[in-house]
């Protein structure tokens, strides 16, 4: 597929991950004001501190949240013609977490929110931004701002990313850009999804891949020399949006009018359809396009798959992850991967194997993390990335 890389000319970055004339750059400080009017909002009046241009950013918290029911495979094999064998040789899952009652994306997004604040000991109120990756939020307009509101952060605006499990990589690139260009001190990204809404619980092919969770990092401004972003690599390619997508359903136009033979008005109430996959074609996709990008990233951050401590990749397929591994040469035992616990969380499975491997003790201050997110879209991306 040929790939349409927004990355590195457009954004001039050096090996550094910086401007190619970073030496050169000086640090500029804007001041922001708010304009006094009456009857504006308390958002436009919130208080801005000086903001610096030119800073690394570096990850300083992290937090993850997952619902209480766990659906094993031994559930599924219930409902669906399947077994614990059968799914966990072809894919590694065993387990899987699903929102029930009262839970939902917003609760799980906030909940690892505020476990990323509390491991960096920031205060809500000193968060400038908040990107929430989600292709299921509770609300079709996005969650970002209820997040925003929920969490306390005054001073902070959000949005929102839909760009499936390749959208918390998209996201918190995004968010160095922010705190580069921007002159941003503390951002959240979060990536929160609910994908059991959208899975056909009688389709053995897909409903056995997904589970729901909720993932979230505080990336922070630093000084050039403390950056955490070592090199990136953003990649889509519509063309193959065919093999994994959940469209709008199909339905049949209402009928006619008898005076003009014009559509009826209003049309029908729309809905998304289940999540649609063709399972060869994204892991044909997969083991070829997560080596290719993670060498960009790699390339630009100066190193080789040897210097790296950690790869941690989408949680997606057990092969998937194992077959890139040993394509770019590295060992099982460098490999982070919960799968098996959680399934396919899309965009929250990154950061909720990242919090899971921090909070453990296994990634340390000073590692280098091999990241990497692919699918639907289709869109892949990879990030080298220092902790701390």
């Amino acid at each position: 597929m040929a790939a349409a890389s927004i990355g590195h000319a457009y954004l001039g970055v050096s090996g550094s991950g910086f401007f190619s004339a970073e030496k050169n750059l000086k640090r500029v400080w804007i001041r922001c004001c708010s304009p006094s009017v009456d009857g504006a909002s308390s958002s436009s009046l919130r208080n801005r501190r000086p903001r610096v241009i030119g800073m690394g950013s570096k990850l300083v918290g992290c937090g993850s949240a997952v619902p209480k029911l766990q659906i094993s495979n031994d559930d599924l094999a219930k409902i669906v013609d399947t077994s614990d064998e059968w799914i966990s040789v072809r894919t590694g899952i065993r387990n899987r977490r699903v929102i029930t009652g009262n839970e939902n994306v917003n609760a799980l997004a906030v909940q690892a929110a505020k476990s990323a604040l509390e491991m960096a000991e920031v205060e809500a109120e000193n968060v400038d931004l908040i990107i929430q990756s989600s292709s299921t939020p509770d609300d079709l307009f996005g969650g970002a701002a209820r997040i925003q509101k929920d969490l306390g952060c005054k001073n902070a605006w959000g949005f929102d990313i839909t760009a499936a499990c390749s959208g918390f990589i998209m996201g918190l690139i995004t968010a160095t850009r922010f705190i580069k260009g921007g002159g941003y001190q503390n951002i959240l990204v979060i990536g929160a999804e609910a994908l059991s809404r959208f899975v056909d619980f009688t389709d053995r092919g897909s409903c056995i891949l997904f589970g729901d969770a909720a993932g979230a990092v505080l990336l922070q401004a630093c000084s050039a020399d403390e950056d955490g972003l070592l090199g990136f690599d953003l990649n889509s390619d519509g063309s193959g949006q065919r093999f994994l997508n959940a469209p709008i359903k199909k339905i049949e136009p209402e009928a006619t009018s008898s005076t003009n033979g014009s559509p009826m008005f209003p049309p029908r109430k729309s809905a998304y359809s289940y999540i649609q996959m063709n399972g060869k074609e994204v892991f044909r996709f997969a083991v070829r396009s997560v080596p290719q990008t993670l060498q960009v990233s790699l390339e630009e951050a100066g190193l080789t798959s040897s210097n790296i401590d950690w790869l941690l990749l989408h949680q997606a397929n057990q092969r998937i992850i194992d077959s890139v591994a040993t394509r770019l040469g590295i060992p099982q035992e460098k490999i982070i991967s919960n799968l098996a616990n959680y399934g396919n969380t899309s965009s929250a499975s990154v950061p909720l194997a990242l919090d899971e491997a921090v909070r453990s003790g296994k990634v340390k201050a000073g590692d280098k993390i091999a990241t990497a997110g692919f699918g639907a879209g289709l869109h892949w991306g990879s990030a080298i990335l220092r902790w701390r």
